[in-house]
């Protein structure tokens, strides 16, 4: 195998690894396992786990916004974007997604690089929420006044009710819960 498909390999490994087990999971021993390849090799593709680690969590959550967003552009209008947006990000089938968030969360507290990547992806969906409300307002379905800080609502509610969901203590639809909770914001 070239160099290129090995690190690939390792790589497409990882993901697989945290998707499945999260980011806590991820150990040179795992992912070479999981890889098929010695220890050695991964430690010599990725020398810093720290790093790794931080590379695999971000592939993870730009991926799921990437898509979380190109479906909500679908939508016509800042209402229903936003309720797909909740609807797709409260769904019970991204519990693996939810727990490298939350795990990122406490791993970045111990690593620096991991808490960089994390500050830039919530930094990213802070910034694809608020132009899809700013959106709404320049189309007048939202005053400014009432825009303000809806994409950090937004943010806070579906990360909290995820969280909860994580030790299944959450609203049986939460999805609708959120939606009603933004509804009252958003007028």
């Amino acid at each position: 195998m070239s160099p290129e498909l090995r690190e690939k390999a390792i790589r497409e490994a990882a993901i697989a690894l945290a998707h499945e087990s999260g980011i806590a999971q991820l150990t040179v021993r795992t992912i070479a396992a999981r890889a098929g390849v010695a220890p050695a090799l991964v430690a010599h593709y990725r020398p810093s786990m720290d790093a790794f680690v931080a590379e695999v969590f971000g592939a993870i959550v730009a991926a799921e916004r990437d898509e979380v967003m190109a479906a909500a552009r679908m939508a016509e209008g800042l209402r229903p974007r936003i309720a797909s947006i909740v609807g797709t990000l409260l769904d019970d089938g991204r519990d693996d997604v939810t727990l490298v968030w939350v795990q990122a969360w406490a791993a970045g507290a111990r690593n620096e690089e991991l808490a960089a990547r994390v500050r830039h992806e919530m930094d990213a969906w802070q910034h694809a929420l608020d132009a899809i409300v700013a959106e709404g307002v320049r189309a007048g379905e939202i005053t400014a006044e009432r825009a303000d800080g809806a994409a950090w609502l937004l943010l806070a509610m579906v990360d909290g009710m995820n969280a909860h969901s994580l030790v299944k203590w959450a609203p049986e639809d939460r999805a609708g819960l959120a939606r009603r909770a933004l509804a009252a914001v958003l007028g």
